[in-house]
């Protein structure tokens, strides 16, 4: 399956990751790749990877795991990494990994010489569903999560389910998290089948893209309706912060998700009922527990939030399943 976004194509595909030269030669020119990855995938995938890619010359800069990694002190041994082993502007950048690894790389690639090329190659289901698709890339700083970043378009987006059965348990239920938001926002059909599965298929996983993808290509740059991406991501960035990142993006996004969804039954903006449901769903996948997390204690860390204009917070709320409503100057 081939998804275009313009600037470039996603291609999800089982095994994709036997045929991986071939489609990186469609993209790239040149014969030196440099991959982005962290010690626990080195360790999975290091042989894998030299074998598939054995018609180039490959450097492989190693990262610790976990959101830390996304950092200014990361990004910057990670920049001069490459310029002293000869990285040049048009030598290609491969992030191999979860959100980490490729919000790291994608700003690396979109900031050193300028901007170098660059390809995704997601390996956890969060990655592979969201952060993957639409070119945000990002670190963090004290002051919040994703607070420095650019808009960088990989050359490509290569998706192999196959890499999902060496991920842990824990790590899929943190990318469920995204595919069910993604519902919420737009796929009445994969919602009523997250009532009843656990796992994904392909076709589940290929509509959790589609959702963002169609946001993306009629949004590139975050400037309306890409925000409705970002439901449930004011309180969970939040929540990450507060917990200094030791609780997974999916789980504090589902925390965030049901933040919101009280927020707006507050408010007047989501009915009880969907409330209810998103709840027991999350629950289902054991991305919640009681007790629920209450407002009043993250409310102090949102004050820095993307989202966060000259005129006020905007802030995404649920009305019902694939009809969101951004509002401008939300105080709480």
């Amino acid at each position: 399956m081939i998804l275009n976004l313009n600037a470039y194509e996603i291609k999800i595909e089982n095994n994709l990751i036997d045929n991986l030269a071939e489609e990186i030669k469609k993209v790239y020119s040149n014969d030196r790749i440099f991959i982005v990855t962290d010690k626990n995938l080195i360790r999975l995938y290091e042989s894998k990877l030299r074998t598939t890619l054995k018609d180039f010359k490959i450097d492989f800069v190693i990262v610790e795991p976990g959101e830390h990694s996304k950092s200014l002190h990361t990004y910057e041994v990670v920049s001069r990494y490459l310029i002293q082993n000869g990285m040049r502007r048009n030598h290609l950048l491969v992030a191999f990994g979860g959100g980490v690894i490729g919000d790291l790389a994608g700003f690396v690639a979109g900031t050193l010489y300028r901007g170098v090329p660059f390809i995704q190659i997601p390996t956890s289901l969060l990655a592979m569903v969201d952060s993957s698709i639409g070119g945000k890339t990002g670190i963090d700083v004290k002051e919040g999560k994703n607070l420095l970043g650019v808009f960088k378009n990989p050359k490509a987006v290569y998706i192999d389910p196959m890499l999902l059965n060496t991920l842990p348990e824990v790590e899929y239920r943190n990318g469920m998290a995204e595919v069910i938001k993604a519902a919420i926002i737009n796929d009445k059909a994969l919602f009523e089948y997250l009532k009843k599965h656990d796992r994904l298929t392909i076709k589940e996983l290929i509509a959790a893209i589609e959702v963002k993808r169609k946001i993306v290509l009629e949004d590139p740059f975050e400037e309306n309706i890409r925000m409705y991406l970002n439901f449930g991501h004011t309180f969970g960035h939040a929540i990450e912060k507060h917990f200094d990142y030791s609780i997974k993006h999916g789980f504090a996004i589902s925390y965030g998700m049901i933040l919101s969804l009280e927020e707006g039954v507050r408010l007047g903006y989501t009915p009880k009922w969907l409330y209810e449901e998103v709840k027991a769903m999350l629950f289902k996948h054991q991305l919640i527990k009681e007790p629920l997390y209450k407002k009043d204690e993250f409310i102090h860390l949102i004050s820095t939030d993307k989202k966060q204009l000259a005129d006020g917070l905007r802030f995404v709320f649920a009305k019902d399943i694939g009809q969101l409503e951004i509002v401008k100057g939300v105080k709480f």
